[in-house]
C-alpha cells in the first residue's frame, strides 16, 4: 500500500501497529502525525480514548510542498515508511511498534544532517462536559446524565514528556452496579475501571524538552474540532539519524506512583532488548504471513479490479487484526485501534478523536464474534485468547448476577456487555416498570438475548479441534453458559405452571430471542442450534475432559434441548426462526444460524436443500439481505455452496472502502473502520475456498472457476492446506500432515492436481 501524496486530514490516515498498540499515521502540510491507541485503556465513563497525538517536524523539511513524497505500509514487515526528497536532501522516517513491548519507535535517517521537533498533543488538558451525541463514545450513549471527562496530566520527566490519566474513584462501574440492584454483591464483583492509570512517556535520543523559564512549554492549537495543547521535544543538534520513542503503560487497581514504577520497568526492559527488538518484531510479522494467506488473481494485479481488491483487502484487514494480537482486551468491532476524527465520517459529529459510535468499553457480542471467527482458518489461534479471556474475567460477575436475581446457577452474558461483564448502562433501561425483572434489560432489542455467548464457547471448542491444545481453563465457562439456559428456562416454566419441561421432556425456551430480530420467541432457532452444537461438541471432546458425572450432565442437558422448528415458505420447507414469536424487528436472518455459525446444515451435511430453501424462499430472510457491517449473507451463501451469490456478496464486502485506506469500511450500522464488516468478509472468503465437515476438507465449495488464487489455510487436527488455482486447475496442493490429503474433497469442476 503506497501513497505518493500527503493526506488532507486524519481521515486519510494509514494503520500501523503491533502487539496491542495501533496508530493512525498520516502526513499533513509537511508534518508527520499519528494517533496513539492501546488495548485496555478506559476512562471513568468507559470511553476508549486515544492516548494522544504525536506530531513530528523535520528541518530542513523534506516533506515541504513540491517535494517528492512516498508513504508506504510495509505489510510484510508491519511498519509504515515515509520518504521525502527535496532538492539534494533525502529523508526516510520509519514508524514501527515492538510486538513484544508497548513502545512506538520513530526512526529518522537522512543523507544530510537535520533537526527534529516532536510534540505530544493532548485535547484533554482540562475537565469538560461530554456533549449530547458525543456520549455515544461512552457507556452513557443517548442518556441525559451529565458526563464529565476528566483531564490528563502532562509534565516533563527525565528529558522526556510524561502523560497519564488517573481514573476517579467513582466510575461507570459504580453507576451500573447501583442501577442494576447489585450493591449487596459489589465488594465481590470484578471492577477493571477502579484505580486504572494509563498513559506513557515520550523520549528522544539526544532530544530535550522545549521549556519556557524552566517549565514545559505548552503550544495551543486546534485540530479539526478539538482544541489541544502541544508539549515539545527538540533535538540538541542536527544529525543524520534521530530516534523518538513513546513508551506506553496501563495499570488497573493502581495509583500514580505504582503506575510510574510499572512504566519505568517497561522502559528498562525495552532498553535491555533494544539490540534484538527490531529483528524479533520483523520475525514475528514474517511468521504471521507465512502461516496463512489468500491472494486472489495475484499474478495479474489490477488495482481497479474489485476481484483483485478482495484478495488484497483480505490481507490488509488481517494485518489490522494482527496489530492487536496480544491485547488485554479484544479488538473492538467498532473501529478497533484505528478510529479517527469523527467529522470525516459524519460531518455533524464535530467532536474530538476519542469518539466512536456504540461505546468504548461496551463489547457488542453479535459484532465481536465476527472479528474472531476468521482467526481459526487463518491459524491465528494465539490472537483469540484476548476475546476468550474477556469472558473468563467476567464469568464471576455473570454468574453472580444470575444467582442474585434468580437463585440458580449459570452465567447470564448479555448482548451489549460492559468490560466488567454486566449489561450496558444505557441499554439496561433507565425508565423501567416498577416490578420489571431486574435481571433483564428493559430494551426492545436486547431482552432475553443471552445466547451469543454460545458462539464464543464454540470457538473455544474449535481451538481444541484445530490444534489439540488444552482448553481445560475454558471448560467452566462453557459449562456455565449451557447450565444457565437449562436452569433458567426450567425456573421460568416452574413459575408459570407445575411442570419444568414440556410433554416430550424438552425445555420450554420462552421468552427468548432470535438475534435482535424475532422477539419474545418460543424455542428460538439461535438458542436451540447453539445449545445443540455446543453440548454435542462438549461430548465429542477427548475423554480427559469432564468427569463421568459431568458427561452425564452434558448428555442430560442435550436431551432437554428441543428440536428446531420448520415452516412452509412459498411452497418449500424452510428453517423457522422459532416455533412462535410476538414481533419482528431489525434486519437479521437468524433462521440461517444453523448454517453459520452452528454448522448443522451446509455443504457435505444432510438436508442441505432445506437450508438453501430458507435462503431462497423465506420472504422475511429475502427482505433483510444485505452486505454491510455485521450482515453475514456472504457466509450463508458460501456455506450453502451458492457460488454466484457468495462471490457477488464477497466482492461487495471486501472491495475498496471508498476511503483512502481501502480497508477502512463503514460506517454501515457501526463505525469506521468497521471491523465486523471486515471480519465477516474474511469468513465468507475462507468459506468459499475451504470448508471442513467432520474430517472432510472441502476445497472450492463456492469458488468461481475464473478466480485464480494462491492460499494457505488451517483445518482441524493440526492441518494446513496450501495450493494454487490457476485457470481452473489446481497446482501444488500441499496438505500437512500428508495423511490428511485423503480427506480432501475437491469441487467437481476442479481439475486433478
Amino acid at each position: 500500500m503506497k501513497w505518493t501524496s500527503q493526506s488532507k486530514n486524519s481521515g486519510e490516515s494509514m494503520p500501523c501497529g503491533g502487539g496491542d498498540i495501533g496508530l493512525n499515521v498520516w502526513v499533513e502540510n509537511g508534518d508527520v502525525l499519528f494517533y496513539l491507541s492501546r488495548s485496555g485503556a478506559f476512562d471513568e465513563n468507559n470511553i476508549f480514548p486515544k492516548l494522544g497525538r504525536v506530531r513530528v517536524r523535520i528541518s530542513p523539511n523534506p516533506f515541504e510542498k513540491g517535494a517528492e513524497f512516498r508513504q508506504e505500509l510495509k505489510l510484510q514487515e508491519g511498519y509504515v515508511e515515509i520518504a521525502g526528497k527535496s532538492g539534494n536532501q533525502e529523508v526516510i522516517l520509519k514508524v514501527w511498534i515492538d510486538v513484544f513491548n508497548p513502545v512506538v519507535h520513530v526512526d529518522v535517517s537522512g543523507n544530510k544532517p537535520v533537526t527534529v521537533n516532536a510534540w505530544y498533543e493532548s485535547w484533554r488538558t482540562e475537565d469538560r462536559e461530554v456533549q449530547a451525541r458525543e456520549k455515544n463514545a461512552s457507556s452513557f450513549k443517548w442518556l441525559k446524565d451529565k458526563v464529565i471527562a476528566s483531564k490528563d496530566i502532562v509534565h516533563t520527566h527525565q528529558n522526556g514528556i510524561l502523560f497519564y490519566h488517573q481514573n476517579k474513584d467513582s466510575t461507570l462501574f459504580d453507576l451500573a452496579v447501583k442501577q442494576q440492584q447489585l450493591e449487596p454483591l459489589k465488594p465481590a464483583l470484578w471492577n477493571p475501571l477502579k484505580g486504572m492509570v494509563y498513559g506513557g512517556w515520550m523520549q528522544g535520543e539526544n532530544m530535550v524538552p522545549d521549556l519556557d523559564k524552566g517549565k514545559l512549554k505548552a503550544v495551543s492549537g486546534k485540530y479539526v474540532n478539538a482544541p489541544f495543547q502541544g508539549f515539545g521535544l527538540r533535538s540538541k543538534a542536527a544529525a543524520r539519524t534521530h530516534q523518538l520513542n513513546v513508551f506506553l503503560h496501563i495499570d488497573d487497581n493502581s495509583h500514580v506512583g505504582k503506575w510510574k514504577s510499572g512504566l519505568a520497568a517497561v522502559v528498562s526492559k525495552v532498553k535491555k532488548e533494544e539490540q534484538t527488538a527490531r529483528k524479533k518484531t520483523l520475525d514475528w510479522w514474517k511468521a504471521y504471513w507465512q502461516r496463512s494467506h489468500i491472494a486472489v488473481n495475484a499474478r495479474k494485479p489490477d488495482a481497479a479490479s474489485p476481484i483483485w481488491q478482495v484478495g488484497r483487502n483480505y490481507q490488509i484487514f488481517r494485518y489490522m487484526l494482527g496489530c492487536n494480537a496480544y491485547g488485554s482486551y479484544p479488538t473492538k468491532f467498532n473501529g478497533g485501534l484505528f478510529t479517527y476524527d469523527p467529522v470525516f465520517i459524519d460531518s455533524t459529529l464535530k467532536f474530538g478523536p476519542d469518539y466512536r459510535s456504540w461505546g468504548g468499553g461496551t463489547f457488542t457480542a453479535q459484532n465481536q464474534r465476527l472479528v474472531y471467527w476468521p482467526m481459526l482458518k487463518s491459524g491465528d489461534f494465539d490472537m483469540m485468547s484476548s476475546q476468550f479471556n474477556f469472558y473468563l474475567r467476567t464469568l464471576g460477575n455473570a454468574e453472580a448476577r444470575t444467582k442474585h436475581y434468580w437463585g440458580h446457577k449459570g452465567a447470564s452474558f448479555t448482548e451489549q456487555i460492559e468490560n466488567f461483564g454486566l449489561p450496558n448502562y444505557a441499554e439496561y433501561g433507565q425508565k423501567r416498570p416498577k416490578d420489571f425483572d431486574p435481571g433483564l434489560e428493559y430494551n426492545a432489542w436486547l431482552e432475553y438475548l443471552w445466547d451469543t455467548s454460545l458462539e464464543f464457547c464454540l470457538m473455544m471448542l474449535d481451538i481444541e479441534r484445530f490444534t489439540g491444545s488444552d482448553i481445560s481453563k475454558y471448560l467452566p465457562l462453557i459449562e456455565s453458559c449451557t447450565v444457565f439456559f437449562d436452569e433458567h428456562y426450567q425456573y421460568l416454566a416452574e413459575k408459570r405452571g407445575a411442570k419444568k419441561v414440556n410433554q416430550n421432556g424438552h425445555l420450554i425456551i420462552f421468552p427468548g430471542s432470535a438475534a435482535e430480530m424475532y422477539k419474545m420467541t418460543y424455542n428460538s432457532v439461535t438458542t436451540i442450534s447453539g445449545l445443540k452444537t455446543v453440548l454435542s461438541r462438549l461430548l465429542a471432546l477427548p475423554e480427559i475432559y469432564g468427569t463421568p458425572d459431568q458427561r452425564k450432565d452434558w448428555e442430560s442437558r442435550l436431551s432437554r434441548v428441543p428440536p428446531l422448528s420448520f415452516r412452509q415458505m412459498q411452497g418449500h420447507q424452510t428453517i423457522a426462526p422459532a416455533q412462535a414469536w410476538e414481533r419482528i424487528q431489525n434486519t437479521e436472518i437468524p433462521q440461517l444460524y444453523p448454517v453459520f455459525p452452528f454448522s448443522m446444515y451446509g455443504v457435505g451435511l444432510p438436508d442441505l436443500e432445506v437450508a438453501v430453501n430458507t435462503w431462497k424462499y423465506d420472504t422475511e430472510a429475502i427482505k433483510n439481505r444485505n452486505y454491510t457491517s455485521w450482515h453475514q449473507d456472504n457466509i450463508f451463501c458460501a456455506r450453502l455452496g451458492l457460488t454466484e451469490e457468495a462471490a457477488a456478496l464477497t466482492i461487495k464486502k471486501l472491495q475498496d472502502s471508498g476511503r483512502r485506506f481501502p480497508a477502512f469500511w463503514g460506517p454501515g450500522h457501526d463505525w469506521v473502520p468497521d471491523h465486523n464488516w471486515g471480519g465477516s468478509g474474511m469468513i465468507g472468503l475462507q468459506e468459499m475456498l475451504m470448508q471442513t465437515v467432520g474430517d472432510s476438507i472441502h476445497l472450492f465449495p463456492a469458488w468461481p472457476q475464473d478466480w485464480d488464487v494462491h492460499f494457505k489455510l488451517h483445518a482441524p487436527h493440526n492441518t494446513t492446506v496450501e495450493g494454487e488455482l490457476k485457470n481452473g486447475k489446481v497446482h501444488n496442493l500441499k496438505v500437512i500432515p500428508e495423511a490428511r490429503k485423503k480427506d480432501v474433497v475437491m469441487a467437481e469442476w476442479a481439475k486433478s492436481y
